[in-house]
């Protein structure tokens, strides 16, 4: 069986359906055939026209990760134009980028447009010039691109990029365009602002809560609060009586069925929903509870689990061991709880649809709503908006299909607006985990042996097949579970397995997917094997990864090396064998903890961290981060990723969790789901390790150390160790 599910999560498609997963350069002029055009488009992601007009089309979603300053900056430095020059395009489905991802997951947007947006830009650079040289009838090589000019040095004549772009357009493309040295980057590695961010703060982005069409309506949707029920029956009645309600619809697509309550404004259907009668049929998991079902994944450590790795014989060696340790860990459900709420607008018409949406999978989008209608994909059109936050949540279409079926029953173009209780209870939400560790030791207290078993939900998003479910292999073929398979240290005995519950919850990604649980407890309990050894947790890191050699695993290498570096820079920045500050009223400490993300970013965080004597507060006061993600297009935009993917992961660890009793979400806004206040936010410093490695994604590599390096420096300070998350003030006292 071919790895698919770790591919499926970085490409959004499965290696076996056959959809084209790379950047391919569908060319409007192919090499032999010339384009008939005034404007200037050689390829998918650029145009100029005679009025020196050069527009780059972005091909993935912006939401907040930086994707419409990265992008254009690689396409930029190869086509070698002014910044003030470029007007930016968000890519819509439809023919231009047929074959061309514009799904937004997996730290991979800028992994996967590299070098296709280099070559891009260099092609466009190469027949403009080749256009200005057949004018004065000189070489090629004798004229240079600049600042979206071409430049004959010796005669110093210049021509413009929309001077050029008729002629341009009929030369041939060139197969293997020159790509710059390095060296001669303009953008390329330089901090530059984000494109977006004066319309942002002066409130002129435009997310899809803004958007508006003409003849729009407006709903909301009151949904069944039981995971899994349905419509019984409804009275609509009391709704429709309310001045502006229009109409009041049952809705059966989506995750969760309900009934819309359709209006002239948000508002007032809000109104209408408040006294809407709705009796449901709650099915069958109404007495569901996440405390039930984490006893039940507690028990279910006993089970024999499917094989994640096994090298060496582990069990055995710790039988064998002169001493051993062990420990289980916690992680619990999370909620996605962007700022901006799930939304969509869809305008259903006779043989086509227009949808209007703050997605990361447009064409999932475009393809499911056009089996809901029974249209050609192309018939249908989706055009993607800023995200207020995605982190995993926006990869999928449910609340797409909901807006689709409400216009289809209308026969209007209404926006669909989730609530923020809608949201916070209704999605798909992070799945938890126990994990149990047992690490052996021989009689000088070297470690031997690691065993880790993980218990806990497949992603409902990515159902298994019968096939599948019959494999034995399956989790260690698809390289799964993240953060227990990929585990970076050097064990002689090394054994990983996975027990698969399942619940009624729909799971999917989440920021960092299945990185954050298997990392809390892994960095966790290696911190508790040094405090068994006597030893530095740094020092017994930095043993485990040598001799910095390159660890194969499947479609991984995993090269030890850089995770040393980072080891070694973050222990340094963060003043790591110094004396910690002390108080009469606080306890300090230091904690650090390490990962490798999918095998091209490495990182390592040290937290500072202190706890109040008498009332167990805990205040993250500094967290210095070293990263090595490979050639960085933007470290101003990295340093924003590393400050946004800490703080999400500071959230978690001290505030996040859901819980679920008689069937639902019980949290339901920031009140009760509470994230990390500005007065709460830690001094976060983050260094870059210079690498000549190509670019490695980094849009959720920063949070999975967050919750142990918090860890380990709260029992640096207390000498408590805390396994489960959320860490808060009751759970240490009662440590």
């Amino acid at each position: 069986m071919t790895v698919t599910r770790r591919s499926f999560l970085k490409t959004g498609t499965l290696a076996t359906s056959g959809f084209v997963l790379s950047f391919q350069l569908p060319a409007l002029a192919t090499e032999g055939k010339t384009a008939q055009a005034a404007v200037f488009s050689p390829n998918a992601y650029i145009a100029i026209t005679p009025e020196n007009v050069i527009r780059l089309w972005v091909t993935r979603s912006e939401m907040g990760q930086g994707v419409r300053t990265t992008l254009p900056m690689m396409l930029a430095d190869e086509l070698d134009v002014d910044w003030t020059q470029i007007q930016l395009v968000q890519a819509t489905t439809g023919p231009q980028f047929k074959g061309i991802r514009l799904r937004t997951s997996g730290s991979g947007s800028t992994v996967g447009t590299y070098m296709n947006l280099r070559k891009a830009g260099a092609t466009a650079r190469e027949m403009l010039i080749a256009a200005a040289a057949a004018s004065w009838h000189v070489e090629p090589s004798a004229c240079q691109a600049k600042s979206g000019s071409v430049i004959h040095e010796a005669t110093k004549r210049r021509l413009t990029y929309g001077q050029l772009a008729a002629a341009a357009a009929r030369q041939p493309v060139p197969k293997s365009p020159t790509l710059k040295n390095p060296k001669d980057f303009l953008y390329i590695g330089k901090p530059r602002s984000k494109t977006d961010s004066a319309a942002i703060v002066q409130g002129r982005a435009m997310y899809g809560i803004d958007t508006a069409v003409p003849g729009m309506m407006y709903a909301v949707m009151e949904r069944c609060p039981v995971l899994g029920g349905t419509v019984q029956s409804f009275d609509p009645k009391a709704a429709l009586a309310v001045p502006g309600v229009q109409a009041v619809v049952p809705i059966s697509s989506g995750l969760s069925p309900g009934v819309a309550v359709v209006a002239v404004n948000t508002w007032t259907a809000m109104k209408g929903r408040e006294v809407l009668k709705v009796v449901w049929d709650p099915g069958p998991h109404q007495n569901f509870n996440s405390e039930d079902f984490f006893a039940e994944m507690r028990t279910a450590v006993a089970q024999d689990g499917y094989m994640v790795r096994d090298e060496g014989n582990a069990p055995n060696a710790i039988v064998s061991s002169a001493s051993k340790i062990e420990a289980t860990y916690e992680f619990p459900y999370q909620a996605h709880a962007p700022l901006e709420p799930m939304n969509c607008i869809s305008d259903v018409r006779k043989d086509s649809c227009e949808i209007w949406v703050p997605s990361q999978c447009p064409n999932e989008a475009q393809k499911e709503a056009a089996q809901m209608l029974g249209l050609a994909p192309e018939a249908v059109t989706v055009h993607v908006t800023m995200l207020g936050g995605g982190f995993g949540r926006r990869l999928f279409s449910d609340y797409v299909h909901e807006t689709v079926e409400l216009s289809r029953s209308v026969g209007k173009p209404v926006q669909l607006l989730w609530t923020r209780s809608d949201d916070m209870r209704f999605g798909y939400f992070q799945p938890p985990s126990v994990e149990r560790l047992v690490a052996g030791f021989d009689g000088n207290r070297k470690p031997v042996a690691w065993v880790q078993k993980s218990v806990g939900c497949d992603l409902s998003m990515i159902p298994w097949s019968d096939a599948d479910k019959k494999n034995a292999r399956r989790y260690h073929e698809n390289e799964l579970p993240w953060g227990s398979f990929d585990n970076p240290y050097n064990f002689a005995h090394l054994k990983a397995d996975y027990v698969p519950m399942d619940a009624p919850v729909p799971t999917g990604p989440w920021r960092a997917v299945m990185y954050p649980a298997r990392v809390f407890a892994r960095e966790s309990f290696v911190d508790e094997m040094a405090g068994a050894m006597g030893e530095n947790p740094v020092a017994l890191r930095l043993k485990l990864l040598a001799p910095g050699d390159v660890l194969k695993l499947g479609e991984q290498s995993i090269d030890r090396g850089r995770l040393i570096k980072v080891l070694q820079v973050a222990a340094e920045k963060s003043n790591w064998n110094a004396p910690m500050t002390k108080s009469a009223d606080r306890l300090w400490g230091r904690g650090i903890a390490c990962n490798v993300y999918d095998a091209d970013c490495y990182i390592a965080q040290v937290a500072e961290v202190s706890v109040g004597k008498a009332s167990h507060d805990i205040k993250v006061h500094r967290i210095v981060c070293a990263v090595d993600c490979g050639l960085v297009i933007n470290p101003r935009g990295l340093d924003g990723q590393a400050e946004s993917g800490i703080t999400w992961g500071l959230s978690a660890t001290l505030h996040g969790g859901i819980d679920f009793k008689n069937g639902g979400a019980v949290q339901s806004s920031y009140t009760d789901f509470r994230v990390i206040g500005i007065d709460e936010a830690p001094a976060i410093e983050t260094h870059i390790v210079a690498s000549d490695h190509p670019p490695g994604g980094f849009g959720e590599t920063a949070v999975p150390p967050v919750a142990p390096a918090v860890a380990n420096a709260i029992f640096a300070a207390t000498g408590k160790r805390m396994r489960q998350l959320p860490i808060t003030p009751a759970k240490l006292q009662q440590a």
